[in-house]
């Protein structure tokens, strides 16, 4: 134990701040799409949707009192708030912030006119041209951070990038955070579906990084969505203040289809989502000032005669574009959906969709775009090819990030673009070569995956 304590020491004493490069920063003007008058009118709906209707916080009584005792009217699991109430409590979270990856060389920063890039997340299936659409599995996993490992325009790993259905629900946290941890060295998220999973995960990255470096910087971050309409469960909010409590970060992310999850009316999706996320990001600040977290919003459309979500439409670009301005009034880092598509396929409705979604993310100034490479089929699939695809197309937007105008257009035989990415991606992974790690550090990581595994019996549900 003394020698890893040593390795933890020499570790924290190595991550400094390093600069983030100028070609990650944006050099053009974010796009304002309202005037104040506008803006003012989506603000006072959304106060009154927090002072009128109020929102619910199921099964947390922590985060019912903490908000009781700052001042809130709780009724129930139903909170609501004076005017002006949340936003000020709001107040408290940095405008910006840095977040320490494993190789130093990798930090980011959020805020400011840092733009953050990273591949999809939360897909239960896999997709590419030789095997087709099946499961995830932890192998495919590591692909995936592998391949983001090697992507120089993808600076942030996400997190659960596909669902590893091979592995015990109950455990397959283990595996992921491992794999982050072991295969890349780039930023990424923790588990965030049970606050003792957050808690692996934070025990992970303390053998990595050591309990006092942890305790005063960000190192692992929590992806935590509202179950909207205007409720948050316990599974989120208890996820949430673990990550706030250990000074670390959390995205507040409202997942809203408009029509399903909120009216259909634009106006009305953007007042709902930004009272669902300032309350989040409130949450964060009662549980510890000044605790890191990102504004985030996943704001799309759907197809009233079918159901079925839709993306890059008009509408959902638009809402990107107001609700990102309502964040900059907070002045928080701001987050947003990428390279979304509704296609089974890497097709020309998959590229044609994801650039109508990515293009109003970039204007929009978002600071931090997930969902920037590999999703197909709405989010049920990320696809191999489709990956390759979306990495380069995040090189050319960081180019037009840059303010110049660059033409990649290649040539080479009659191979079209899918079978290109298939052939990339798999000579990427024949290339691959881990990032160094401290054996120690790799034994103690891989010791305590076998005993909290060894612990519990397998769950599926």
């Amino acid at each position: 134990m003394k020698s890893r304590r040593r390795l933890r020491n020499r570790r924290t004493a190595a991550v400094d701040p390093v600069a983030v490069p100028d070609c990650f920063k944006r050099k053009i003007p974010a796009y304002d799409l309202l005037d104040e008058q506008a803006l003012v009118r989506l603000e006072d709906h959304a106060e009154w949707l927090l002072s009128e209707i109020g929102i619910e916080l199921r099964d947390d009584p922590v985060a019912l009192n903490l908000f009781k005792d700052a001042g809130a009217t709780v009724d129930g699991e139903l909170i609501r708030f004076d005017r002006g109430h949340v936003r000020a409590l709001c107040e408290t979270a940095p405008k910006t912030f840095t977040m320490f990856a494993r190789n130093p060389r990798n930090n980011v920063q959020f805020g400011g006119d840092n733009v953050i890039l990273g591949p999809a997340y939360g897909s239960p299936f896999v997709t590419d041209l030789e095997r087709g659409r099946r499961y995830g599995t932890i192998e495919d996993f590591r692909n995936f951070i592998k391949l983001t490992y090697m992507t120089p325009w993808l600076q942030h790993q996400s997190g659960t990038v596909c669902e590893p259905v091979d592995v015990a629900v109950n455990k397959r946290h283990l595996d992921m955070v491992y794999a982050h941890l072991r295969y890349s060295d780039k930023p990424f998220m923790g588990s965030v579906t049970a606050p003792e999973r957050a808690e692996d995960s934070l025990a992970m990255v303390r053998i990595v990084f050591g309990e006092d470096f942890v305790r005063n910087h960000l190192v692992i971050q929590g992806n935590i969505n509202v179950n909207s309409p205007l409720v948050y469960d316990n599974t989120m909010t208890a996820a949430l203040r673990t990550y706030a409590a250990a000074n670390q970060g959390n995205v507040i992310s409202p997942f809203i289809m408009g029509g399903a999850m909120s009216p259909v009316t634009q106006p009305a999706i953007i007042a709902q989502a930004h009272a669902e996320v300032m309350v989040g990001i409130a949450l964060t600040q009662l549980v510890r000032k000044g605790a890191p977290v990102v504004y985030g919003s996943f704001l799309t459309t759907m197809d009233l005669k079918s159901g079925a979500p839709t993306f890059g439409t008009p509408e959902s670009s638009l809402a990107t574009l107001a609700i990102s301005q309502l964040s900059r009034r907070l002045g928080l880092p701001f987050r947003c959906g990428g390279h979304l598509t509704a296609s089974k396929t890497a097709d020309a409705q998959a590229m044609q969709e994801s650039t109508n979604a990515m293009n109003p993310a970039i204007l929009a100034g978002a600071n931090f775009i997930f969902q920037a490479a590999g999703w197909l089929e709405s989010g049920l699939s990320i696809g191999y090819e489709k990956f390759v695809m979306d990495a380069e197309q995040c090189g050319a937007m960081y180019r037009l990030l840059r303010g110049l105008v660059v033409d990649d257009e290649e040539e080479e035989g009659g191979k079209d673009m899918q079978q290109r990415a298939l052939t990339r991606w798999k000579q990427m992974l024949a290339d691959y070569q881990a990032p160094a790690i401290d054996p120690g550090v790799d034994e103690a990581l891989l010791d305590f995956v076998a005993r909290k595994k060894a612990s519990v019996k397998d769950a599926w549900y």
